[in-house]
C-alpha cells in the first residue's frame, strides 16, 4: 500500500492479463515496492475511462505526488484510442497521468516473446526502464508507448527506482 502524500505510482489495468503484466513489473528488485500499488483491473477500457472520471481525477487533485498509468488494449484503434482518452485527461494533472498499452491485445504479447509468462514480460519491461533501455518496449506491440515512457520515466523513476 502506497502512501498517498509521499510521491507514488498507481496501475489501472484494464483487464487481468494488463494486471499481471504492471504485476510483473513490481517483481523487478531496483522498484520501491511502497511507491506504487496496481489496482484491482477495471474490467475493459470504457471502466477504466469512468473510473477515471468519477474516481481518480478528485484523487490526484488531493493528492499532487500521485501518478497514474492508464494500463488499457489499443485494439488496433491506437490514435483513437489515445485521443479518446487524453480528451478527459483535465490540464491540471494531465502531467501524472499516462496511457499505455499493448497495440492490440496483451494476450499478443507472449506469442511476440518467446512464450515469457506475462509476469516475466513485465518484469523485463522493468529492467528495461532501470537500465534506459528500449529492451521488449522496442518490440511492435509496445513501441508506440516510448514518448510516455519518456515522461513517465522523467517524473517516477526518481521515487520508483532504486538507484
Amino acid at each position: 500500500m502506497t502512501n498517498s502524500y509521499r510521491p507514488h505510482l498507481l496501475i489501472l489495468p484494464e483487464d487481468d492479463m494488463n494486471r499481471q503484466l504492471a504485476n510483473g513489473f513490481l517483481l523487478e528488485p531496483s522498484v520501491q515496492q511502497r511507491a506504487v500499488q496496481v489496482l484491482p483491473f477495471a474490467g475493459g477500457w470504457p471502466k477504466v475511462k469512468k473510473s477515471f472520471l468519477e474516481t481518480h481525477i478528485s484523487m490526484l487533485r488531493q493528492y499532487p505526488d500521485r501518478h497514474l498509468i492508464l494500463l488499457i488494449d489499443f485494439d488496433n484503434k491506437l490514435e483513437e484510442r489515445r485521443q479518446k482518452f487524453k480528451g478527459i485527461i483535465p490540464d491540471d494533472v494531465a502531467d501524472r497521468v499516462y496511457i499505455l498499452g499493448t497495440l492490440t491485445e496483451p494476450e499478443d504479447l507472449p506469442k511476440e516473446c518467446n512464450g515469457l509468462s506475462p509476469e516475466k514480460i513485465g518484469e523485463a519491461l522493468a529492467i528495461s526502464c532501470y537500465g534506459n533501455e528500449i529492451g521488449l518496449w522496442g518490440n511492435r506491440l509496445l513501441q508506440h508507448n516510448q514518448e510516455e515512457i519518456d515522461r513517465l520515466s522523467k517524473s517516477v523513476k526518481p521515487f520508483l527506482m532504486a538507484s
